[in-house]
Formats: C-alpha cells, sequence, structure tokens
C-alpha cells in the first residue's frame, strides 16, 4: 500500500498526529510508524530464538507450553519465558525472536500497574533480577525473560474473562446462544460487547500436549471450592475491568483474557500468578479501527490462529511456521507492548 492510496483526507491526518501505516513487503507486512518530524522506522522483533533452556546449579521442575520454571529456592521460583508460541494448544515447531522478554516484561508492567487500579491484590512476582546461583555465562540470555516469583499452590482452573463475544464464545452462540454453557441475550453480533458486561468464563488447565476444557463457573467451584471459586471470579472480573480501561485510553480493546491465581496457604489468600495481560494470554484489538460484525485486527495470536486455520494446520503437532508469519505475529506483539507501556521496545 502506498502513501497515495490514503486519499488527501488521510494525509492531512497524517501531518496532525501519529500514524500507523501498513506497507507491503516481499516478508510480509510491517508496521511503519511515521511521526511528525520524525523519520519512519520499523520496529520488529529480532535477534535469537530461545525454544529450550537449561541453567547450570538450578532444578528445571516444570516446563510448559512458553516458560520454563526452576525452584531457586524454597519459596521462590524462577520463571523463564521461551520464544515457543503456542496456538489451539499445539506448540509450533519454531519461534519469535525474543517473544519471551516481551512477555515477561509487559507482564513485570501489569505487576506493578494492576495493585494500584485494584485495591488488595496480591501478586507472585518479586524481581526481575536473576538469581546470583545463575552462571555469568548464561545471565545475557536469560536477561529481561526471566523473573523470580513466589511459589504458591496452583489453582487448575484458567480464570477467562470476555467482554466482547468473539472466537469459541461466538461460535458457541451462534449455535446454542451460550457461552460456556451461560445464557446470552439473543441478536449480538459478533465482536460486540456482552450487554450484561463483562462474563467469567473459565476452563480446566490442560498439561502441555492436552486441551482446555471450557466448563460452566459452577463446575470450577467444584473443583476449587465454592469460597476460592468465588474469589476467583471476584479478583478475574476486577483485574479485567481495571485493565480495560487501562488498555482503552492507550488504544487498546482487550476483548478477552485469561489469568491464573495460586492460594497463600500460610494466609489463605487467593494470588495472582503467571503471566498476566500479554498478547498471548489476551486479545488485543486496535480501537481506531474496531468495528461490530466482522473478525477484527488484532495484536496477538490470532494471526496466527488464523493463518493455522487457512492452511489446515489447526491443532496440527509439528508445524514450523514460515518467516512471514514470524515476523507479522512479532510485530503485533511489539505494537501492543509499546501502545500499553508507553516505551520503545528495546529500550528496556
Amino acid at each position: 500500500m502506498s502513501v497515495g492510496e490514503f486519499g488527501a483526507s488521510a494525509l492531512s491526518d497524517l501531518c496532525e498526529k501519529k500514524a500507523q501505516i501498513w506497507v507491503k513487503l516481499e516478508s510480509g507486512f510491517l508496521y511503519l510508524y511515521k511521526q511528525f518530524n520524525l523519520p519512519i522506522t520499523i520496529t520488529k522483533m529480532s535477534g535469537p530464538v530461545l525454544t529450550s533452556s537449561s541453567i547450570e546449579g538450578l532444578p528445571k521442575i516444570a516446563e510448559g507450553k512458553v516458560r520454563d520454571l526452576y525452584e531457586v529456592d524454597e519459596k521462590t521460583l524462577l520463571f523463564v519465558a521461551s520464544d515457543r508460541i503456542s496456538a489451539y494448544d499445539v506448540i509450533m515447531k519454531n519461534g519469535v525472536p525474543s517473544k519471551g522478554a516481551l512477555l515477561t516484561l509487559l507482564s513485570s508492567h501489569w505487576f506493578s500497574v494492576l495493585p494500584t487500579l485494584v485495591p488488595g491484590l496480591r501478586t507472585h512476582f518479586v524481581t526481575l533480577d536473576l538469581p546470583s546461583s545463575v552462571p555469568e555465562s548464561q545471565r545475557a540470555a536469560l536477561r529481561n525473560r526471566s523473573m523470580q516469583v513466589r511459589k504458591f499452590k496452583i489453582f487448575p482452573i484458567e480464570a477467562i474473562v470476555r467482554g466482547y463475544i468473539t472466537g469459541s464464545a461466538w461460535k458457541e452462540y451462534q449455535k446454542t446462544s451460550t457461552v460456556h454453557g451461560i445464557s446470552i441475550p439473543a441478536g449480538l453480533k459478533e465482536a460486540e460487547p456482552f450487554p450484561q458486561g463483562a462474563i467469567y468464563t473459565p476452563s480446566t488447565k490442560a498439561e502441555a500436549g492436552a486441551n482446555d476444557e471450557n466448563i460452566h463457573p459452577s463446575e470450577a467451584a467444584k473443583i476449587v471450592g465454592e469460597k476460592y471459586a468465588a474469589r476467583i471470579e471476584e479478583l478475574a472480573l476486577s483485574l479485567y475491568k481495571a485493565a480495560r480501561d487501562y488498555a482503552y485510553e492507550r488504544g487498546i480493546i482487550i476483548a478477552d483474557t485469561k489469568f491464573e491465581f495460586g492460594l497463600d496457604e500460610e494466609t489463605d489468600e487467593v494470588v495472582l500468578v503467571d503471566e498476566v495481560l500479554t498478547p498471548d494470554s489476551s486479545r488485543f484489538w486496535p480501537k481506531d479501527k474496531y468495528e461490530v460484525g466482522r473478525d477484527q485486527e488484532s495484536y496477538d495470536k490470532q494471526y496466527l490462529r488464523n493463518w493455522l486455520t487457512k492452511e489446515g494446520l489447526k491443532g496440527k503437532q509439528g508445524v514450523a511456521m514460515p518467516q512471514e508469519i514470524v515476523d507479522n505475529t512479532g510485530v503485533k506483539y511489539v505494537e501492543a507492548y509499546e501502545l500499553l507501556t508507553g516505551k520503545k521496545w528495546g529500550s528496556a
């Protein structure tokens, strides 16, 4: 797409405010930012790809779809976010450069912001600093993609909150007028906000390689107990609403997101854990391009999901993404990071 295709009106807008221009390149669509009195630059994730990790002197106690967990001491874990990426509960064969660092830094941002927006919130976050026991030879590779967290008992459910009807929720609604078994008013269009406000739609938490199962909130209570289920639902909805308003002011619609929680067994408190409000765990839509009744452009994994579906690869193991898909996915993640944090990617 050339600048001339925008027309006189849009060209005038470019002179007045920051604009985002899609440009067709041989490697795929990449964002270019044009700012008044500043040159156009390409923001793209680059660098080596880390798809597996091993740290001398620290025992690896778990490996998830994206993160590797190491035990620092009896109360502390080290989360290492790899550059692996999954879609439809399947891990791709190749990764996205620096994705793990972006997820970690964005989660760290949210762990700083959310307690100021949700009174009484506790999180597992401790620091981005590496433990002193990590060898010097490995510190550069682990910098920014690792965070120390407190160790808690993890609830075996995923706390999904949906503000807009899209994805699997839209498909279910079209068939049954329900979402996770919850009755939804008739007549909604794709990507429309739920008329009753955001809804809590949990799922089971599957092991790597298995599929999560969408469940009704009453089923979540059977899994974790009514007291904890009620607190998880309350926290998840409060967090979503606070983050939704925060992101909207910065140009992003959070259509839905997934939270995870743990239990502090000493205090009996429910604690926010894992990653928070990243392109891996959320649907992020550009506010200025939002339109009810259609699939939305996004700053998340939906681009990858759409490619997999189009190519007939949905749910298939051992899929290697073409470079174009890797690049474009990375660019979308960077855009979300910069809008939400107000920081230029790579400045950390």
